[in-house]
């Protein structure tokens, strides 16, 4: 069988020397199944984009989840409300345990039903759903702010009694309200940096307390026909104590209820697999101190688009991510922080190289997609190779290195007919720039940037089922397509 696809390269690099190296994409070796690239508009800043005029709104919208002219983004993640009325679906306790809760729903969520139906309209289905703490009624300390513990978890015990099935029934119920109003969640956490006690909502938990949680949680989804929603663990504020609660919860067998374990970066990035069978989420990244900046590159920065490109690179290549969400997407008169990816002043939109940076890869790298093994090595290049559901393979390429690089990249069963490339620098967004294909290889010739040469850079290439032979990467980021016929047979099952 012949299926037609295409082949896109994203590229960012420095300097101006040029070596060639030989890369061999092996298209039949998969590792981990991409999930998306997505964003979060928790605490009320969903209803903030929902309330802006028309234009903007739309704006703000078509940057985040557009695959033409946007991210492309395809995972939304959205708070489960702990705190009083208008915030918990359950802000009242019933008293006891095994007492009828008295639950309510306003249809709103501070936003995030607006904000789920609108990211489905671009087709996003990936709705994950995260509770920063029980109920304050549910906890050893009384209340949803300042950690405590869930009562009845392992070594927490409370005189009002356990309160882990009555949490489970508040989890799903909430599930329910969603799904009465046509947003199906798919993922559902009951934790939120549980290795961090701060003055908003927040819960502890180790490994031992989360799996004595965990299995009552899926029994109860189960129970209300919500089998398929997937349980994930734990948020944890940064790779090192992801690891740690990962072991533990392996270790306990909690493998068999989980769908996904799911981190933060904040305490430490993400790179290097976690040890389980599971698909593994970096679920909330961003750059906390700096004030608003839209910058691709300057000097390295924590809130510059090339500095996040190498993240999701070393995330998804090194640390074996199925999935890589910022913090916040949209954001209104909130010029002191790069906590998020646009902004707004409620009249012009404004997106950030951050943006740009989950562009080079949300755009291309569709759910579904499989990373591929590749062969050989480029001195300060990264290298990551994708297969898209639809034939399409991609090849990203992300230079941290001061000169620019001539690279070949081999493939098994392509046949290339068509090339396309795509760049991202200071002065382009995902502009089409030249690739040529002759002679069954591909040349593109990435202008290089002097200017830069002291700087880091990355490189995205995409390649849908077809050779490309050869590469030239300069200082920016870059993605190339190429068209041909796979030949393989098997193809369509994987």
């Amino acid at each position: 069988m012949s299926t037609f696809s295409k082949i896109a390269i994203a590229a960012v690099n420095v300097g101006l020397a040029l070596a060639q190296t030989t890369i061999t994409i092996n298209v039949g070796s998969t590792l981990q199944q991409i999930d998306g690239f997505g964003v979060s508009q928790a605490f009320g800043r969903a209803s903030e984009f929902k309330n802006l005029a028309s234009g903007p709104r739309t704006k703000g919208l078509d940057y985040l989840f557009s695959p033409t002219t946007g991210a492309g983004l395809t995972i939304i993640r959205n708070r489960i409300g702990s705190g009083g009325s208008g915030d918990s679906i359950e802000p009242n306790s019933p008293g006891s345990p095994s007492a009828a809760p008295t639950y309510v729903w306003d249809g709103n969520d501070s936003g995030q039903v607006w904000f789920s139906q609108a990211a489905m309209s671009y087709g996003v289905s990936t709705i994950y759903a995260d509770a920063w703490s029980a109920p304050g009624f549910m906890k050893t300390n009384g209340n949803q702010n300042n950690g405590g513990w869930l009562c009845g978890v392992t070594g927490k015990t409370c005189s009002s009694g356990d309160w882990r099935q009555a949490y489970a029934n508040f989890l799903v119920q909430y599930v329910k309200y969603y799904q009465q109003a046509n947003i199906p969640i798919t993922h559902l956490g009951f934790l939120n940096e549980p290795d961090y006690t701060t003055s908003y909502s927040s819960m502890q938990s180790d490994a031992s307390q989360a799996a004595s949680f965990i299995p009552i949680l899926y029994n109860t989804l189960a129970s209300n026909g919500l089998g398929s929603v997937k349980i994930t663990c734990c948020d944890a504020t940064g790779w090192p104590n992801q690891k740690t609660l990962t072991s533990g919860l392996v270790s306990a067998g909690m493998e068999q209820y989980l769908g996904v374990f799911t981190s933060h970066m904040y305490s430490g990035d993400p790179n290097s697999p976690l040890s389980t069978k599971l698909k593994v989420w970096e679920t909330e990244a961003a750059d906390l101190n700096s004030a608003w900046c839209a910058t691709w590159y300057s000097n390295g920065g924590a809130c510059e688009g090339l500095t996040w490109a190498n993240k999701i690179h070393t995330g998804i290549v090194s640390a074996n991510l199925s999935a890589y969400l910022y913090w916040e997407g949209v954001e209104v008169n909130q010029s002191q922080a790069s906590s998020y990816l646009v902004a707004s002043d409620d009249t012009t939109v404004t997106p950030s190289g951050r943006l740009w940076a989950f562009a080079m890869w949300s755009r291309f790298i569709r759910p579904g997609a499989y990373r591929v093994s590749t062969s050989g090595t480029i001195s300060n290049v990264g290298i990551g190779a994708f297969k898209n559901k639809d034939g399409t393979v991609i090849v990203v390429f992300t230079n941290t290195g001061t000169s620019a690089q001539s690279v070949k990249l081999s493939f098994s069963g392509f046949t290339p007919s068509t090339a396309s490339a795509y760049l991202t620098d200071n002065s382009h967004t995902v502009a089409s720039t030249t690739a040529t294909l002759a002679g069954g290889a591909v040349t593109v010739s990435v202008p290089a940037h002097a200017r830069r040469l002291e700087h880091n850079g990355n490189n995205d290439q995409r390649f849908h089922n077809n050779l490309l032979e050869y590469c030239y990467l300069p200082y920016n980021e870059q993605h190339y397509h190429f068209h041909d016929h796979y030949q393989n047979n098997d193809y369509d099952d994987i």
